[in-house]
């Protein structure tokens, strides 16, 4: 229901640390059920395929608690109760079909992180992310024991969970004025916790710069596009539109007429773009693996603003019917 995080941290991948103790101390807040510690670390492993060295994010919880919400690592959760024993992600980035393929036909496959030797003994699904190509779960033992160094009073996330008719923003604001002197911990909803993250990638690196700066070069190309079809089109017929001028059509008529192209104009530029975007998505899907869909919201929205890139389009193009003289056409 709640998430507790440094309050330094920026994404999951740079989440920092605290003490455990915070944990402890939510629960004297009303409202709070349990407490779970979550231990996270970005680490470099030798993927057993290919024995090439990669980025790879190691997770650990606690088997005996329900930390995570993801039916596979449910299902093996005495399997990482073994020492040294971790579960891997099918849907990582990279070359692991063997790795996989071996894993599933029940095959224990063994490679190094930080000079110890591990076991691969299941998998699970949860796919790549920007931060990270592949992940690892395993118990908070197993994650101990594979950075000696780390505290196990130092954790990296933590996860709260309310009595039923608790509610969350009361608790939250509770929790928070709770630490308020400490300046060490924020407390968050885990909506807020997930939008934190997309916020992050979308604002503050480069590729959601490269993304937005993108969409609005190509909203304003798309503009001078469509200016260019409509021009070109009430340059052909402006004696016709200077004539309705001359029969007392008013301005707004003609106005409409010009629109009326530019809805066609969008509309029929839509179907065919959501069709080769779709594919798009799906070539992109499967080159980066991460969980990339073109969303009813997304569509729609992209819709909403071709209209507008539409209508400006046909503002502009409109702007020479106010200067159309029937004297000056014949």
């Amino acid at each position: 229901d709640l998430v507790i995080i440094n309050s330094q941290a920026t994404n999951l991948t740079e989440l920092s640390t605290f003490s455990r103790r915070r944990l402890y101390q939510s629960q004297d807040i009303p409202g709070v059920m349990t407490t779970e510690a979550i231990y996270i670390n970005s680490v470099r492993w030798k993927n057993p395929q290919t024995l090439e060295k990669t980025s790879i994010l190691v997770i650990g919880i606690d088997p005996n608690a329900q930390s995570l919400s993801i039916s596979e690592v449910q299902e093996d959760l005495e399997t990482i109760k073994l020492p040294y024993t971790f579960l891997f992600d099918r849907g990582s980035r990279g070359k692991y079909q063997q790795l996989i393929s071996q894993v599933e036909q029940g095959e224990i496959v063994t490679t190094e992180i930080e000079r110890n030797t591990i076991a691969i003994g299941g998998l699970f699904r949860l796919g790549a992310s920007f931060g990270a190509d592949a992940t690892l779960i395993s118990s908070q033992d197993n994650f101990l024991r594979l950075f000696p160094k780390k505290d196990a009073g130092i954790v990296s996330l933590g996860l709260i969970r309310l009595e039923p008719k608790a509610n969350p923003q009361l608790v939250k604001q509770n929790l928070n004025t709770y630490f308020a002197d400490l300046k060490d911990v924020k407390v968050m909803t885990l909506d807020e916790f997930i939008t934190m993250e997309k916020v992050y990638w979308a604002a503050n690196r480069p590729v959601g710069i490269i993304f937005g700066f993108s969409m609005v070069i190509g909203f304003i190309v798309g503009i001078v596009i469509v200016y260019q079809v409509l021009s070109a089109d009430v340059n052909a017929h402006l004696s016709e539109y200077a004539t309705f001028q001359a029969m007392g059509y008013r301005y707004s008529f003609l106005l409409g007429i010009v629109f009326e192209q530019a809805l066609i104009l969008a509309i029929l530029g839509f179907i065919p773009g959501v069709t080769i975007s779709l594919g798009l998505y799906s070539l992109a899907r499967k080159a980066s693996y991460l969980p990339l869909s073109l969303t009813l919201f997304r569509g729609t929205m992209v819709f909403v603003l071709t209209l507008i890139m539409c209508a400006i389009s046909g503002a502009i193009a409109t702007r020479q019917l106010k200067y159309a003289d029937p004297a000056d056409m014949f």
